[in-house]
């Protein structure tokens, strides 16, 4: 049912008949006014269009020649990050290029609204209930897109693209039909969001102190016991990697995130030959809260507790401003963690590598390692597929939906995408002379405003996660040297080490779940029973855990799950996607 239905949306959005919003490339190069951009229109003569010889005017959009005759005004989305040292989030040199190639290219004023990065679920949906959302947003939580839809509080896309795909080749060509329409309703017809791309997949890593491995004389450990035996000669050499902060020492940190922090482990106690099915209707979200062998990769993690080989006060710090981890990592003071694959990489000068190398010498540093073996001996994990970004939608207050296609247009060409990641030569940016690459910099002073308060801009490049350059060898080749002040071969080993025996998951299209906008703050419960359960007595374990999933699963979580099992049997034929 359902492909029969985007095949009709795809077919019906196929006339191509208007000048494309934006033919030429963003001028990535200079800010200065004197090198604009222009744009062309290009005429395709056929059988019943006669080639046009002069320009007639505006079109019923308002535009000519791919511009707005009359300047038009949107919001736009903006996360703010709060970064020490960064530049005001809305109001800084990207933006301001930003909104002068919108105003130029399509008569476009661009004003952003800045939301925490921290609290934005809660903010988007403040603004959604108080209808003050910018024109624009996106959100990770498709949840709460979801339920205002079904209020009359997000404007249905799928129309709005077959009546003016013309406008956003850049974005289809970059996206593609499946990510363009992954939210799209089989049944009914609805699009409430477009689905963001990752360029880069690889998810979650393992990283250990290297230094630390090489005093004790240790090899990187390859399993889980072996990962043990390294964590308890951490606590137990206390004195001799610490010194007078021995008292300091934590061998392994996790934070209340405990379904994102444990990735790598739970991810060994599941089945590496789940059917998508089963991967799909137990999951709910990224964290396997309900996914079969989770219960059991949790019952080591509270066995490492109790053995004190875990970060004692990990429950008590809720993530987003609280930075006591990460304080406590740059310090010296913890020896293994699991995170993001590029995590100790993240943010220059203060990154966690680059903190400790100014600190302790250059081989204090945290190395990614696959320690954590499947039921085959392998090292199954999840990387990201090339969906489940930033989903981007227009609130029903959005009076102007034409220039906010044209914004998404302009956010998807390769080198608007290019000049937000790397700025121009010698701003944040090098060319390695061997290679070729690109290397990215911090600014100097001379330049701080051209600093990224995101890794690579990413608030910024709404549709993109990930490094992409307009050359795809050159963005492969450069991404190692996409972090300033570490060692290349760091990252290469952490891309390296993420995508050993990763997992892509399927992306199945079944259109919405009711029962996913009717749970009772199923987040919070999980993230609790997580918590509870890791600090529990090893007596209490079992007792803890499953209390805790009984009151999530009666809270509404069962009934995602029978839901997306009725959904995906009423799709698909199979247990695996085709």
């Amino acid at each position: 049912m359902k492909k029969k239905l985007l095949s009709v949306v795809l077919a019906a959005s196929m006339m191509l008949s208007l000048a494309a919003c934006g033919d030429k490339p963003a001028d990535t190069q200079s800010q200065s006014t004197d090198t604009q951009s222009t744009t062309t229109t290009t005429t395709t003569t056929t059988d019943s269009t006669p080639a046009a010889t002069e320009t007639t005017g505006p079109d019923a959009r308002g535009m000519q020649d791919g511009k707005f005759v009359e300047t038009r005004h949107i919001t736009v989305e903006l996360y703010d990050r709060n970064v020490d040292g960064g530049t005001e989030a809305g109001n800084n040199a990207w933006t301001q290029w930003i909104q002068q190639q919108m105003l130029e290219r399509y008569n476009v004023e661009v004003e952003f609204v800045t939301v925490s990065r921290w609290q934005e679920s809660d903010d988007i949906n403040n603004l959604l209930a108080s209808q003050t959302a910018p024109d624009i947003c996106y959100t990770y939580n498709y949840g709460a897109i979801q339920t205002y839809a079904n209020m009359g509080g997000v404007i249905d896309l799928a129309p709005l693209l077959e009546e003016n795909k013309d406008l956003v080749p850049s974005m289809f060509d970059w996206l593609g039909d499946e990510l363009v329409y992954q939210d799209l309703d089989p049944s009914a017809g609805t699009l409430w969001a477009i689905e963001g791309k990752r360029n880069e997949i690889c998810r979650i890593n393992t990283f250990v102190r290297k230094d630390w491995l090489d005093t004790l004389g240790l090899k990187e450990p390859t399993n889980k016991a072996e990962f043990e035996e390294m964590l308890v000669a951490f606590r137990d050499n206390a004195d001799t990697l610490l010194g007078a902060d021995a008292s300091k020492m934590v061998p392994l940190s996790i934070s209340y995130d405990v379904g994102w922090r444990a990735a790598t482990l739970i991810e060994s106690f599941m089945d590496p030959n789940i059917t998508d099915k089963e991967y799909y209707v137990n999951g709910y979200d990224d964290r396997k809260f309900t996914e079969n062998g989770t219960k059991e990769a949790i019952r080591l993690l509270n066995k490492w507790y109790n053995d004190g080989l875990i970060w004692k006060d990990f429950a008590e710090h809720s993530g987003g401003d609280d930075t006591t981890e990460d304080d406590m990592i740059k310090a010296g003071f913890v020896g293994a963690f699991i995170h993001n694959y590029d995590y100790p990489f993240r943010n220059g000068k203060d990154s966690i590598n680059a903190t400790l190398a100014a600190q302790y010498g250059d081989n204090a540093k945290f190395v990614a390692i696959n320690c954590f073996e499947d039921k085959n001996g392998g090292y199954t994990k999840y990387s990201y597929s090339n969906s489940g970004d930033r989903k981007v939608f227009f609130p029903a207050t959005n009076d102007e939906p034409i220039a906010s296609l044209c914004y998404l247009e302009f956010m998807s060409q390769p080198e608007t995408v290019e000049f937000l990641q790397i700025g121009e030569e010698g701003v944040i940016h090098t060319v390695d002379a061997a290679t070729g690459a690109i290397v990215i910099q911090a600014p100097d002073d001379a330049h701080h405003d051209w600093y990224q308060n995101s890794g690579k801009n990413i608030d910024m490049t709404i549709n993109c996660n990930g490094l992409r350059l307009s050359d795809p060898d050159l963005t492969t080749l450069s991404l190692a040297f996409s972090y300033s002040d570490v060692d290349p071969e760091d990252v290469k080993n952490a891309i390296k080490a993420a995508s050993l025996d990763a997992k892509v998951p399927g992306s199945p299209s079944v259109g919405d779940i009711a029962a996913e906008t009717e749970g009772t703050d199923l987040a919070g419960k999980r993230d609790q029973t997580y918590d509870k359960a890791v600090v529990a007595s090893v007596a209490d374990f079992d007792a803890v855990w499953d209390q805790g999933m009984k009151e999530y699963l009666e809270a509404g979580g069962q009934a995602i799950m029978d839901e997306r099992q009725a959904a995906w049997e009423a799709t698909y034929s199979g247990d695996m996607l085709p």
